[in-house]
């Protein structure tokens, strides 16, 4: 094991916080040189607070109801994030649209993960605007953020098929089993310092990525643990 400090990381969630709980299990298992130095909600009752309560992770609210606008709660939220030490921000379930000045300030420390192989299906309701559409193919990407929503550099899609009489959960329920595997696989990435954006374009390994890296849902299986 290397004798590099783990990359600090600040999880802000909003729902339930299952990414959050895939990337705290990975950095705790050694899978991923990180550690979640806090997990920041924007609602009081998300459902991911009490998960991260279990996991004893250091937990903020910054609830945006409680601010009287954006700016006031974006502030605030910068201060959560700053005060955990974090290097990197991980968006996880964190339902709310940043402004270009917050975006600004965390540029190239940001990543998100959209349940859709973007730049298909930017938004909401991924699932059901996929079987709407007649997809053939549906995933997930984990991109870094940027001002334009969904749309900052691609790292990793994960491909999931489309199977004949899928719901919008059924089809969400695996996507999200590949996001857990993803997401904590970019972060790794990170930690070990093979991946970083630069010019607004994605260097794995020193090689600039022209498209992002795609997997599909069949090869997925968890990173071994470094050696």
């Amino acid at each position: 094991m290397s004798a590099t400090p783990a990359l600090a990381l600040a999880i802000v969630i909003s729902g339930r916080g299952s990414n959050m709980v895939a990337i705290a299990r990975a950095c705790a298992s050694g899978q991923i040189r990180a550690r979640v130095a806090g997990v920041i909600a924007d609602r009081q009752d998300a459902g991911g607070i009490a998960l991260a309560r279990e996991l004893r992770l250091p937990v903020a609210v910054v609830a945006a109801r409680e601010f009287p606008d954006r700016e006031a709660f974006e502030g605030a939220l910068r201060t959560a994030i700053e005060a955990s030490g974090a290097q990197l921000v991980i968006l996880a379930g964190f339902m709310r649209i940043l402004s270009p000045r917050f975006t600004q300030v965390f540029a190239g420390r940001m990543l998100n993960i959209h349940p859709s192989l973007l730049p298909r299906f930017p938004g909401l309701h991924t699932h059901e605007r996929a079987l709407q559409e007649g997809a053939a193919e549906h995933g997930a990407t984990v991109h870094f953020v940027t001002a334009d929503l969904d749309a900052g550099p691609l790292v990793l899609q994960a491909r999931v098929a489309v199977r004949p009489g899928d719901t919008p959960a059924a089809l969400a329920a695996r996507v999200q089993r590949c996001e857990h595997i993803i997401y904590p696989r970019v972060i790794g990435w990170i930690a070990d310092g093979r991946l970083e954006v630069r010019d607004g374009t994605v260097h794995l390994d020193g090689t600039p990525l022209t498209r992002p890296l795609l997997v599909d849902e069949s090869a997925l299986a968890p990173s071994p643990a470094p050696a």
